[in-house]
C-alpha cells in the first residue's frame, strides 16, 4: 500500500450476533412450545383409535366433556340443564351446523352416550367424535 492510496475494503458479515438471537428464539420456543394449546376447551386426553376419518370441512360446534364429567361448548363451560340452549346459541344462524364431541379418554363411555343423547334431543341429529391416531406398534413375529 502506497501513501495517498485508499485502503481496500473487506465486507464480511459478523454472524455472531444472528446466531445469539437465533438461540434465544429457540430456547423461548422450546420453553413455551408445551404450554401451547390447540383449541377452544379444556385439555383432555383422547381415546386412540386405529384408524380415525377425517372430519369434513364446514360449520361445526366443539363440545367438550372433560375428565371430571364437565360439559363444554367450545371453549366456554355449561351445565347440565342449559346444555340444549347453549348447543342452539352456538349453532346461532349456522345452516345445518355439525357437531362435533370429544371426550377425555378415562370417562366411562355412559357418560359420553349420554352426552350424545343429550345433542340429538337438542335437535341437532348425528354427533361425530374426535380421537386420536394410536401409535404405530411395531409386531416381532
Amino acid at each position: 500500500m502506497r501513501l495517498g492510496e485508499p485502503a481496500k475494503i473487506r465486507s464480511a458479515i459478523n454472524v455472531t450476533p444472528l446466531v445469539d438471537v437465533v438461540l434465544v428464539l429457540l430456547i423461548i420456543f422450546m420453553v413455551m412450545a408445551p404450554n401451547m394449546r390447540k383449541g377452544p376447551g379444556p385439555e383432555i386426553n383422547l381415546p386412540a383409535t386405529e384408524k380415525p376419518r377425517e372430519q369434513g370441512e364446514g360449520v361445526r360446534i366443539l363440545v367438550t366433556i372433560d375428565e371430571r364429567g364437565v360439559l363444554w361448548i367450545e371453549d366456554k363451560p355449561v351445565v347440565a340443564e342449559r346444555f340444549g340452549d347453549g348447543l342452539r346459541s352456538a349453532a346461532g344462524a349456522g345452516k345445518n351446523p355439525k357437531v362435533v364431541l370429544q371426550g377425555d379418554a378415562r370417562l366411562p363411555f355412559g357418560e359420553v352416550r349420554q352426552t350424545m343423547h343429550a345433542i340429538e334431543q337438542a335437535g341437532f341429529p348425528g354427533v361425530a367424535l374426535i380421537a386420536e391416531r394410536a401409535s404405530t406398534r411395531v409386531r416381532k413375529g
